[in-house]
């Protein structure tokens, strides 16, 4: 627990004295060692743990992440609902975010029709080959990713060769040329 509460105090405190640390957690496998809080502030500057005096609303209060190590600590059961409310949250923002994913790729399918009907509509010309009529499309991709994204799919691969991979079912954002 001292760890724990050393570790807490390092990542949200600048002003906690780590060296002094060292020494308070070597002391803490002694069988003379007895944790008082008001060592652990004062000796240390920690803020994570505090006491109150008086009848009403006198007591020890910690900082909710303490409060959570101390009760998983003292409680398995706690600790599980801990485990399983955390889980519960992770899927529902997987949940959440997939459904976002879900609804840009849809968009950007749609634009992706639209786009290209365009092109069809306004740039592509009886008399050019397949093969200009393949470059007139990837021109156009380009200079949408240029204004998007700020380079071409070309200059993005050649940046980017590992994640390269993971874009390929993207539906129009990088066209090879």
């Amino acid at each position: 627990m001292v760890e724990f509460l050393g570790l807490w105090e390092i990542l949200h405190n600048p002003d906690f004295k780590r060296i002094d640390f060292d020494t308070f957690k070597e002391d803490a496998g002694t069988n003379a060692f007895v944790f008082s809080i008001k060592n652990w502030t004062d000796e240390l500057g920690a803020i994570g743990l505090f006491t109150k005096s008086g009848r009403y609303g006198g007591g020890i209060y910690a900082h909710i992440d303490i409060a959570f190590e101390f009760a998983s600590w003292i409680s398995p059961e706690f600790k599980l609902y801990i485990i399983k409310d955390y889980q519960r949250l992770k899927s529902d923002e997987n949940s959440r975010l997939s459904l976002n994913w879900n609804l840009n790729r849809e968009i950007a399918k749609l634009n992706y029709r639209i786009h290209t009907d365009a092109i069809k509509d306004n740039l592509i010309l009886q008399e050019l080959t397949p093969e200009q009529i393949s470059y007139k499309y990837a021109n156009e991709a380009d200079i949408l990713n240029v204004a998007l994204f700020g380079m071409t799919a070309k200059q993005w691969r050649e940046n980017n060769t590992d994640k390269y991979k993971m874009i390929i079912t993207i539906p129009f954002c990088f066209v090879d040329i």
